[in-house]
């Protein structure tokens, strides 16, 4: 695997660009150093305490460890956005993120390995996941480096993801925010319920249209517990529509109405700011 990488600022080292810009693990560091795996446009190593000129570009060469997921006969999600570095592709509903058991070959990863592969590619790991009633945005690291760097950014919530839900009533609120901690509920092995015992929560939520029955609203998370959005809605009276284990009446489709719709973010390797939709045809914003 290589790439490239221009120095933003006069004075930043190798060193300090991978341990406190990029904030790479000690492992990590110390393989790259060892490989030699970072060279100028001579094709020399570069020495690792070096202040670098703004404009300087970095080559990065690096051996990847292939990625367990079998891949599928082909790739049937579609793909967002794409650099060097991330795939941010759009997850069906109704499709796992992931394999959990050695049987499941039909899950987005599995399809995300196929059109990988079809690259000449074999690592890609999701730096984080979706409920399989929840379909959107999904952002797939493409090599080690990437996979700690975003990583970092979806637990410092410096990746704003978007969601949308049609929510059971109608909000009279324009915008609120949810604040309460989720826990494990003891009589049901896959339920979450909000419980002073459970992880901290917060759930940003604006509502942009209003039906007779229902409220359709978009949401931001603060923090990134498992069903958080599910949970909260349903914590306030409003579960997301088709949520049966929230308490919402059944849809006419069996499911509930989760889209992961909108993800933005600084992007650490290109030094611009990317604005991604879950739309056909979107344009991505690069800034």
């Amino acid at each position: 695997m290589q790439f490239q990488y221009e120095i933003p600022q006069d004075g930043l080292t190798v060193e300090s660009l991978l341990r406190e810009k990029w904030r790479l693990g000690k492992k990590l560091v110390h393989e790259l150093r060892m490989a030699k795996a970072v060279k100028n446009a001579g094709g020399e190593s570069v020495k690792w305490n070096e202040p670098l000129a703004k404009g300087t570009i970095l080559h990065f060469s690096l051996d990847v460890p292939q990625s367990d997921y079998p891949p599928a006969k082909e790739c049937n999600v579609n793909i967002r956005y794409e650099d060097e570095h991330i795939l941010i592709v759009s997850k069906p509903k109704g499709m796992s993120t992931h394999p959990n058991e050695e049987k499941d070959k039909d899950t987005c990863m599995n399809h995300v390995m196929a059109y990988l592969n079809g690259k000449g590619l074999v690592y890609g790991e999701h730096v984080h996941r979706l409920d399989q009633g929840t379909e959107g945005l999904l952002i797939v690291a493409k090599h080690p480096i990437a996979k700690s760097v975003f990583d970092r950014m979806i637990e410092e919530k410096s990746i704003i993801r978007t969601y949308e839900a049609e929510v059971q009533g109608v909000i009279k609120e324009k915008s609120g925010t949810i604040n309460a901690p989720i826990g494990r509920d003891r009589h049901h092995p896959t339920r979450r319920i909000v419980s002073k015992s459970g992880q901290h929560a917060v759930t940003h939520f604006k509502v942009v249209e209003r039906k007779a029955h229902s409220t359709i609203v978009h949401l931001q998370l603060e923090t990134g517990r498992t069903h958080q959005i599910r949970v909260h809605m349903a914590h306030i009276g409003h579960p997301i529509v088709g949520d049966t284990l929230y308490g919402a009446r059944k849809s006419k489709t069996g499911n509930y109405k989760l889209h992961a719709i909108q993800l933005e973010f600084e992007h650490t390797f290109l030094n611009k700011k990317i604005l991604v939709k879950d739309q056909e045809g979107a344009a991505v914003s690069l800034q």
